[in-house]
């Protein structure tokens, strides 16, 4: 590091790594994860299965099947409705523990602790615990609310860390902001709704956009819990995969890969881009 003499303040050169040293880096980068993006993209196009020596190209004939047959627009649906359902009631759950528990005293504090410990588990622990503590009722075995529950289940164990980033936005609105509305009479609660909650606009952003790429590319809790059942109405994108892979019918798993990948780049990254907006607005 050199510094100008004469004690006159002056720019300061850096010496810095040479770039070569990522090579390593840029390798693993693209062994595991370029490359296998790019066979994603290639063998949805094949007849890959475990039943054949040979990989032939076979155009669309993947996606023509899936989309004839129902199962496309079904995996689909589940997985949307599902991603919503977390994101809702994730953020929901997050932002009324940050709320409550937004007080720094010792007893807020043994509770934000406890409520953290769900994220810190294993997510098919979640979901065995869970499957164990309902098997028999009705709530895993009902067509139309089992992926609701399961949703809530998915909620209950991140909904720590949505509550860790709420408290976190909260701690950061100044001070003076909120005493200079009570002075020109807005009540407490006019102020929380009107001042602090659009502050909490970046954080808002944060926990929609992790809760949603965390459930559409969600499979453990689903997995331990129902399985994909009942009657399949809780087979989200990667249940499918799963059991499609399993039954050596690798060209038309990897399809429907390319479908979650274009699914969570369809869905996820406009709802970010509407959120950044509201940011700049707020």
């Amino acid at each position: 590091m050199t510094i100008l003499q004469n004690g006159a303040p002056g720019s300061i050169t850096r010496r810095t790594h040479p770039l070569w040293f990522l090579l390593p880096a840029y390798g693993l980068l693209l062994v595991f994860f370029f490359l296998p993006t790019v066979f994603n993209f290639v063998y949805a196009f094949t007849d890959w299965s475990g039943f054949k020596a040979a990989i032939n190209p076979v155009g669309f004939e993947n996606f023509e099947q899936l989309v004839s047959d129902g199962t496309l627009f079904r995996s689909l649906r589940i997985t949307i409705v599902y991603a919503v359902l977390v994101a809702l009631f994730q953020n929901v759950f997050g932002f009324g523990l940050a709320v409550l528990l937004e007080r720094d005293t010792a007893v807020n504090r043994i509770a934000r602790t406890f409520f953290l410990i769900p994220v810190l588990m294993s997510a098919l622990a979640v979901g065995y615990i869970f499957q164990a503590l309902l098997k028999g009722t009705e709530l895993l075995a009902h067509t139309t609310w089992t992926v609701v529950v399961v949703a809530l289940i998915h909620a209950w164990k991140w909904m720590g860390l949505s509550m860790l980033i709420y408290l976190a936005g909260l701690k950061t609105i100044p001070l003076d902001v909120i005493e200079a509305a009570s002075i020109d009479g807005a009540s407490r609660r006019t102020a929380f709704w009107r001042i602090r909650v659009p502050l909490l606009a970046p954080a808002v952003t944060f926990n929609v956009a992790t809760a949603l790429l965390g459930s559409m590319n969600g499979f453990d809790i689903v997995q331990a819990t129902t399985g994909g059942g009942p009657a399949r109405t809780t087979e989200i994108l990667n249940i499918f995969i799963y059991r499609t892979f399993g039954q050596g019918l690798f060209a038309q798993a990897t399809t429907m890969s390319l479908v979650l990948f274009l699914l969570v780049a369809l869905m996820a990254f406009p709802v970010i881009y509407v959120l950044r907006k509201r940011e700049e607005v707020l």
